[in-house]
């Protein structure tokens, strides 16, 4: 089994090398004058199991070429086989059509991954699960619920815990989490006027003297979080506290989290966070490095992957 890393979050690879104990082969991504990207494969993988350990995070579509191109190098090296772990994929968001004449730009993606050579995919949280269903190769879907489970467990010690779903579509996430840590469930009902922009109509459930906690897969612009989290207080929660798979946080979204009401924003490092987000007082990142190296170290042994997130 070897590792190899893109430029979009190496210190989650680095982190993930060293719990499996296999350094990350050396392999060099560089760009031309143009942008153009250039990968070599450094070291002999002829018959290997590869691993790419690659988010396909911003700037999306430059992080997207890489993970095609070191597919490519591989592939051309005659690795035996290649998974890419993507901790965070792309263009999840775009999984149907919501109008007519869009693309279902993730369809596309996966067809592009697949007709690039890559054997299986290992990502986490998808947006939509059917997205799995997008690709021709095995696909494991992580979850990070237990890795929230674990911090939840941390810093909420006999306080009167709700799980909340910040949507409709996403009362299945809620209800998982809700079942782990035996806590009930409140849903957030909100008509969307157009990308980007929510709003809060009501509350299904009684939140009164309840420490709330949101969960979510994507937090982009953060006003869905934000909204929800005013609501809930006005409704009587005691605090709110969002625990979110993939921190996008794109324009003004730490700025507008950080003037929130919210408690804390718990996020994983799917996404390598910035220095505005690395400095926010409300903002907290928790690692998914161990999530993934024994989700790795399962595939590469041919064990369970399932196992990890039994309740």
């Amino acid at each position: 089994m070897k590792l190899v890393a893109g430029n979009s979050n190496l210190p989650l690879a680095q982190e993930i090398s060293k719990y499996i104990g296999i350094s990350l082969i050396d392999c060099e991504v560089k760009r031309f004058a143009d942008e153009e990207i250039y990968v070599e494969i450094k070291e002999n993988v002829r018959g290997d199991d590869v691993y790419i350990i690659q988010s396909t995070s911003y700037p999306t579509n430059d992080h997207l070429m890489e993970l095609l191109i070191i597919t490519d190098a591989l592939r051309r090296a005659s690795a035996k086989r290649i998974t890419a772990v993507m901790p965070y994929f792309g263009y999840a968001r775009q999984d149907r059509k919501p109008a007519p004449r869009a693309p279902i730009s993730a369809k596309l993606v996966a067809n592009l991954i697949t007709r690039a050579g890559v054997d299986r995919v290992l990502t986490m949280d998808l947006h939509a699960g059917q997205i799995q269903g997008f690709f021709d190769i095995p696909t494991d879907n992580l979850q990070a619920a237990p890795v929230m489970v674990r911090d939840i467990k941390q810093h909420f010690n006999g306080e009167k815990i709700m799980v909340v779903s910040p949507d409709i579509g996403g009362v299945v996430r809620a209800r998982s989490l809700a079942k782990r840590i035996n806590a009930p469930l409140a849903i957030v009902d909100k008509r969307r006027e157009k990308a980007g922009v929510s709003e809060v109509m009501n509350i299904i459930g009684d939140v009164k003297g309840f420490d709330c906690i949101m969960v979510d897969d994507i937090v982009d612009s953060g006003g869905t979080l934000c909204n929800a989290a005013d609501a809930m207080l006005a409704a009587g929660a005691n605090s709110v506290t969002a625990y979110i798979s993939h921190g996008v946080l794109s324009g003004g979204a730490v700025s507008r989290i950080v003037n929130s009401n919210l408690r804390a924003l718990v996020i994983t490092d799917s996404i390598l966070a910035n220095e505005a987000v690395k400095t926010a007082s409300n903002i907290r990142t928790i690692t998914i490095a161990e999530l993934f190296g024994e989700a790795i170290r399962r595939t590469a042994n041919e064990e369970s992957v399932s196992d990890l997130f039994i309740v």
